[in-house]
């Protein structure tokens, strides 16, 4: 090999700069020994990978030689092992490269300052390396081994830090002093510090907790939680696995400024996602490591270890030991502020009586809902639970007359829940009591001994009431007034006051499946609440108005999905739009649906239309008619209500069905009736062999969901898998549902500035 060499400029050196001089006087031996073997040697510098002085015998160190040394490694075409370069123009130096075994490139570099020649020839690079050459490889093996010292040195120093975070979030008793409060805010803030998150952020939407922890050093604001709450809960809900997403944008963000977002699964025990532990860091920091990913998983399983404690699993809230400790806390750290607060007891009316006449299902699903209405309706600072079966309790930061309004909505929204569940016959009530918090008041049993009285004076006085503890013994009631359904139907239709939800369908056990939506209607009543379907759907099919229904519920889908278009070709999801009865028999109908998909340019395969069995047999050709068309386009057909009609196995054969829901009679019976397990698990089985999908519907339960899985059920539907929320949201998430389900979830854009809809549940700053 011929010498290397290469010109120096010197440069005045930077005597300001002490060299390096790490190693101190170990690397001493090396300059005796070089000098022994190199007698005109003057010097010696020993640089690293990145051309810093790791150490050198002179003063100081000057910089040119630094930028020599590393141009030297930098520009090199030399195989791996050349020994390197020698320097020209006045003094001889000569530059070494020392390589590791099988690496293309040089570790580190030594430089040699030698005397000049009296008789000016200059030794060549090859006779100065065979000189040295022993002491370079003693050099070699002694850097390589302090670089594997200090890595393994920093990794036993990593594992430690990591061991000390999880240990001061998991000592203690999980429910803590604040009724879980104070752990989850543990769990926050090692995210931070520890796995260095710019923003933590604890999200359980069924509990309504949202907690939020910011690193004051990294511009990052706590709204960002807000933008992405849906996103990260849907990712969670997908992927039980931890999620990094390298790049993310979100509506609302500066132009051009990205995310780094770490998120983590939420599990409950029986592996279904309740929330997310998510953490951001700005695009400027590193990306999240694997490493840091695991110790995310493990803060998660300590939040699902701390909601476990704390939280009633039926209805979300705080149970009663966990509410106790919340109570005793807030008011002790508020007796010193000037701040009214109220206690209210709820108690459910009649229990017994709908437990022993619709069953203990029916009276879950009643306490559950209750749950929901309390959990929902609560103002920010308010702390909720469920005592006992069938009792509630809130303590409001409001004064007596706002607490006793507040109740009193609680009372006529419990009134409503009734139609809503089972055949809509049936009455549920609540009894309220209000009472004054005592400022000096820090135990639960003091606090809400009044409103405990005033409870049972409204049972007393007749029930489904709320009475307010106080000197004059006022009470306020207020009476739900009802209105004319199918005015307000048609008025709704003329006003534009009808909306789309979305509820999914989860693919329970077979992997390739994609989510499914089906399309659900709702009602904007004339004081701006949503009415759900079982208020006017009865009324819309006495007075025959299902067709028009029908047209704008099928014309107002494709009119949002129509924008979604280019994402929809690749099918991450299917939505299911329902068809009437009434609708098979317009002749009008078909041609119609037909040309609304085509007008479109929605990909038919991301469609798939619902056909009651009744409907179907009923107007057997109209709606094979229609079925025909549809599947020729490529879109789905189900077979919704499966099992209830008389004949309908003789047509499975011809009709052209894609899906199957089985009907929810059977699916709410699977634990208790035997018949109704063969029933479910032989529609199951017949339509494996026929190449049909199945969907069990009112999955109320994470019991029944499990069941039908093993029965071989392919999709569940129903408020254990999830409650319908509008579509916009299904869609402003499409392309996170696309990512997740082509498993590439590398960077997903989703910036675009949606309307979130509902209001995310409150922040909590920590």
């Amino acid at each position: 090999m011929t010498d290397a060499c290469l010109r120096h400029d010197p440069m005045t050196p930077d005597t300001s700069t002490p060299a390096a001089s790490h190693g101190g006087s170990e690397f001493e031996t090396y300059t005796q020994l070089l000098r022994a073997l190199l007698p005109r040697m003057t010097g010696v510098s020993i640089y690293n990978a990145a051309s810093e002085v790791i150490w050198s015998s002179d003063m100081v160190s000057e910089p040119s030689l630094a930028r020599l040394v590393g141009e030297s490694m930098r520009s090199t075409d030399a195989e791996p092992g050349a020994p390197g370069v020698c320097v020209t123009d006045g003094e001889p130096m000569y530059i070494f490269w020392l390589w590791r075994p099988n690496i293309a490139t040089p570790f580190a570099a030594v430089l040699l300052r030698c005397k000049a020649a009296a008789s000016g020839d200059q030794p060549t690079l090859k006779f100065v390396h065979s000189l040295v050459r022993p002491a370079l490889e003693i050099l070699t093996r002694e850097l390589v081994s302090r670089e594997h010292i200090s890595s393994l040195s920093g990794s036993l120093a990593e594992q430690d830090q990591d061991l000390d975070m999880l240990l001061s979030v998991s000592s203690g008793d999980a429910s803590g002093e604040d009724g879980g409060g104070d752990e989850l805010k543990a769990v926050l803030r090692a995210a931070v510090e520890h796995i260095q998150g710019g923003l933590a952020a604890i999200i359980i939407p069924e509990k309504g907790l949202v907690l939020v922890h910011r690193d004051p050093r990294h511009e990052i604001e706590a709204s960002l939680v807000a933008r992405a709450h849906r996103h990260l809960v849907s990712t969670a809900q997908l992927r039980s696995e931890a999620v990094i997403v390298n790049r993310m944008r979100l509506g609302g963000s500066e132009e051009g400024k990205s995310y780094r977002l770490l998120s983590c699964a939420v599990m409950r025990g029986d592996g279904r996602a309740i929330g997310v532990l998510a953490l951001f860091r700005p695009e400027d920091m590193p990306e999240f490591t694997p490493r840091q990913a695991r110790l995310a998983e493990l803060l998660a399983r300590r939040v699902a270890a701390v909601i476990a404690v704390s939280y009633d699993a039926l209805t979300g809230l705080l149970n009663r030991p966990a509410f106790e400790q919340r109570v005793h806390s807030t008011l002790r750290q508020q007796s010193s502020v000037q701040r009214w607060w109220s206690a209210l007891a709820i108690d459910t009316n009649r229990m017994h009586v709908i437990n022993d006449s619709y069953g203990m299902h029916v009276g879950d699903k009643v306490i559950a809902q209750l749950g929901e209405l309390v959990r929902k309706r609560v103002p920010p600072g308010a702390i909720a639970a469920r005592i006992s079966g069938d009792r509630f309790a809130v303590l409001l930061p409001v004064g007596l007359d706002d607490a006793a309004s507040f109740a009193e909505s609680l009372r006529q929204g419990a009134e409503l829940l009734g139609a809503t569940i089972g055949d809509g016959t049936l009455s549920v009530s609540i009894s309220i009591g209000v009472a004054a918090v005592e400022p000096r008041a820090q135990e639960f049993t003091h606090a809400f001994a009044a409103a405990e009285t005033a409870c049972k004076a409204a049972n007393d006085r007749g029930r489904n009431r709320v009475e307010v503890f106080q000197e004059a013994d006022e009470s306020i009631v207020r009476r739900f007034t009802d209105i004319n359904v199918i005015t307000d139907l048609r008025s709704a239709i003329v006003d534009g006051r009808l909306r789309l939800n979305a509820q999914l369908l989860l693919p329970l056990g077979r992997s390739q499946l994609r989510p499914h939506f089906e399309l659900l209607l709702r009602m904007v009543g004339a004081d701006g609440q949503t009415i759900g379907p079982d208020h006017f759907m009865s009324a819309a099919h006495r007075y025959q108005l299902m067709p028009e229904i029908d047209r704008w519920v099928a014309s107002e889908a494709l009119r949002l999905l129509k924008p979604h278009a280019d994402l929809l070709a690749g099918n991450p999801v299917a939505f299911s739009i329902n068809c009437s009865g009434q609708s098979l028999k317009d002749g009008a109908f078909t041609e119609f649906l037909c040309e609304q998909i085509a007008a479109s340019g929605v990909n038919p395969e991301a469609l798939c239309f619902e056909l009651t069995e009744s409907a179907a047999i009923g107007n057997l050709a109209h709606a094979e008619t229609l079925m025909r068309r549809l599947r020729k386009m490529g879109c789905g057909i189900a077979l919704d209500d499966f099992g209830t009609g008389l004949s309908s196995l003789a047509y499975l054969r011809s009709l052209p069905i894609s899906m199957l829901k089985i009907d929810g009679s059977f699916v709410r019976d699977v634990l208790k009736d035997p018949k109704a397990e063969s029933t479910i698990q032989a529609i199951a089985q017949l339509a494996r062999a026929m190449s049909l999908c199945t969907v069990a519907e009112y999955v109320e339960t994470d019991e029944i969901r499990n069941r039908i899985a093993q029965l071989g059920v392919d999709y569940a539907q129903g408020f254990a898998i999830g409650q319908p929320v509008p579509i916009g949201d299904v869609l402003e998430q499409l392309p996170l549902y696309a990512a997740v389900t082509h498993g590439t979830v590398e960077s997903v854009d989703l910036s675009a500035d949606h309307d979130l809809g509902e209001d995310p549940p409150t922040a909590q700053a920590v």
